[in-house]
Parts: C-alpha cells; structure tokens; sequence
C-alpha cells in the first residue's frame, strides 16, 4: 500500500533519541525542548515559542491566554478539521462557524467582514453578536493545508473590531505570505501541530508562536500546571500540556531539515498538477494566494461526482494498493457543532464530499507517483466520472 504522509525519520533521529536515554532526560525536563523551541521560532519567524503535547492543546491554552470564556463566540471556518472547533469548546465557549472562499479554502473575508458590521455591536471596547448577545472573543483563521489565509485582509478587521486572532497554522511550518514567514503575518499568536503524518513531527506535539514576551510566558505557565517556582503552589488553574523531550529530540532533527521535507512536499503538489491539469474529470487543490503554501496534502477535486463517485474511486484506488482518504465534513455538519451559529455555507457544502486526498509523503518515488496517476485515470473512468 502507498501511504497517505508517512514521515521521514532518515535524519539524526535514532542518534537523539539514544542521546535522551543515555541523558535519562525524557520527560518535560531536558535541552532538546528548549532547543526545538527556538528552531520552530525561527522557522515561523516569531521571536517567542513554546512547546505543547498536542497542536489541540496548543489553540487550547492560546485561547484561554488570549481571553476566552466561557459563554463567548470565537469566529472558526467551517472547513477544518475538527480539532480548532474542540479547543474553542475546552474554553467553555462556542464556535461562530463561517464559509469559506472557493479559491482559497481558507475563512472567506467577505462573509467576515459582513458578519462583523451587520450582525455584531462594539459595546465599552467588546463585540458582540446581536441575536444571542455573546461576546465575540477572538477569530481563529486556519491555514488549511499549509495554505496561508488572506491575513492581509483578515488582521485589518480583526483590528477594526478589538478581536485578538490566534491562527491555526496546524500544517503550514515552511509556508509564506507576501514575504513573510507564517508566524509573522499579523496575528496575536499562531499554532503548530507535530502529529505524525504532519511534514514535520515529533510523533506528536504542538507549539504556540508570538511576539508578546509577556503573553508567552503566561502560556508557558499554563502549560506547565501554572505551578510557581519549585514549591507545589499554583496560582490558577493550569494544564499538563508539556512536550518531552523524546519527542523534541525527534522534533529538532525533523527540523533540521525542515527545507528540504518542504520542498519534497511542494514537489509532490506540483507533480500532481501537472498530471492532471488538462485532466477534466478533476479539479486541483487551491495554490497559495501571495505567497508559498507548505503543501502539506496534496489531491483533486471531483468535477461532477454522484454521491457514490468518491467513494467508488477511493475504493477502486485501495483495490490498486493507493491510500486515497476523503476530506473533513464541515464542522456545521458534525454532531457536536450543528446547532452553533454559522454563516450559510454553500462553498462548504458543495465542496467537501468532492475533494480527495492523495499520497504525498515525503518519501514517495517517482514510480509510486505515476502509478497513483495512472490509477487515478482509470479509476474515474471504471467509476464513471466525467
């Protein structure tokens, strides 16, 4: 079977890791987590980061660094993955859930904007929605796939309207926007996740990024149970979401080459659209707008699918031993978030059940690529797309 994103574990991995055990230091305590901070820092071209166990627990503690409370509306586009709506709802808050563009798959700014100045009052320096009166805390763009969200627009209204944006950058370590790095765009904090089929993994992970020496140094807190000094005193309530320094060890050497992991990504994107760019049955996936996206998946999208079609090609992919996935169901679609409030969603809608993901590691062959190709012609024939 052709993976779906193995990782790339050729580098000083095993050499680390065996550095942590002859060091006994694998737990939270240790060099390499500090060292794995300043590299994902400098990567994202922020001046502060700290290390989280998970990507979810990096929005979590970013939300509730940045204000939000229980009974308050964050502003999340509906097409991600489940995970940035979950944190939101650890706060105690809710998910305002918003459409997205169709050239970018990322939170659209026009419906943005029109839901801030049409459905939302500034009262004593706070936003709040109107129908329900919550207090609209933060918006949370996403940069989906690595693919930068159109901050250039999204900050300018963020401003306008007193909101802090905390960016899930989830995917997009390596990306840039109009020059600048991902963690250099403008918002208050960005997130980062280390999962394992991200392009960069520590087998698990998350880092937070900002510029606020002040507001990071409260994040590190909370992550680390808010316990002051060496004595068992904590001054709030705080959470265990340290990282290892096992899984920093693997993370500083993925870092290490970082580029490189990138670029290999990026290639797999650009062998696929030009594999399929005079291939009618099938639309690609959105190019970043301004700048470089990290080109964490790469597939197609179905043109004219039936309800039937994607699930025929993947299995038909599966039949030639290619890991093909479908793409996450909107989060206005899944049982814990269809009664929030949400913008009508018809790019959303009409969108999702047609995108299907390819293989894209980082290790993939050139004669695995072009079996998934050739497979991908056939299948929507077999299948009948067209």
């Amino acid at each position: 079977m052709i993976p779906l994103s193995m990782p790339d574990l050729s580098g000083n991995e095993a050499a680390y890791l065996q550095e942590c055990i002859h060091s006994t230091y694998v737990s939270s305590v240790g060099p390499f987590v500090s060292r794995f901070e300043q590299m994902v820092a400098h990567a994202a071209g922020s001046p502060h980061a700290v290390a989280t166990a998970s990507g979810t627990a990096g929005l979590h503690v970013a939300l509730v660094a940045s204000g939000v409370a229980p009974g308050d509306l964050v502003i999340v586009p509906s097409l991600t993955f489940i995970a940035s709506a979950n944190a939101v709802s650890y706060c105690g808050a809710q998910p305002w859930l918003v459409d997205i563009d169709p050239h970018t798959w990322n939170l659209d700014p026009d419906v943005l904007q029109t839901i801030l100045t049409e459905e939302c009052v500034l009262q004593h320096g706070h936003l709040f929605r109107k129908a329900s009166n919550q207090r609209v805390a933060a918006i949370m763009p996403v940069h989906i796939l690595g693919n930068p969200a159109e901050m250039d627009r999204l900050i300018p209204l963020a401003r306008q309207f007193n909101l802090p944006v905390i960016a899930d950058g989830a995917a997009a370590l390596g990306a840039h926007y109009r020059g600048h790095r991902i963690g250099d765009l403008g918002a208050d904090l960005t997130v980062f996740s280390f999962n394992g089929n991200k392009t960069v993994t520590c087998g698990g992970g998350g880092a937070v990024v900002g510029s606020r020496e002040q507001q990071m140094h409260h994040i590190r807190h909370l992550c680390t149970t808010a316990r002051l000094g060496e004595a068992y005193d904590h001054d709030q309530v705080g959470f265990n979401y340290r990282l290892t320094n096992i899984q920093a060890a693997v993370g500083c050497a993925q870092m290490e080459r970082l580029a490189h992991l990138v670029a290999k990504k990026q290639g797999v994107r650009d062998y696929y659209r030009q594999a399929f760019a005079h291939f009618t049955p099938v639309a690609l996936f959105p190019d970043a707008v301004h700048g470089q996206s990290a080109a964490w998946f790469s597939g197609i999208v179905l043109q004219h699918p039936s309800p039937s079609h994607a699930a025929d090609l993947k299995t038909f992919l599966r039949q030639r031993d290619i890991d093909a996935r479908p793409f996450w169901k909107p989060l206005h679609l899944q049982a814990p978030y269809r009664d929030v409030p949400r913008t009508p969603q018809p790019v959303s809608e009409s969108l999702w059940y047609r995108i299907m993901v390819l293989p894209c590691s980082t290790t993939i062959t050139d004669q695995e690529l072009a079996h998934v190709v050739q497979s991908v012609y056939q299948g929507c024939e077999k299948v009948g797309i067209s």
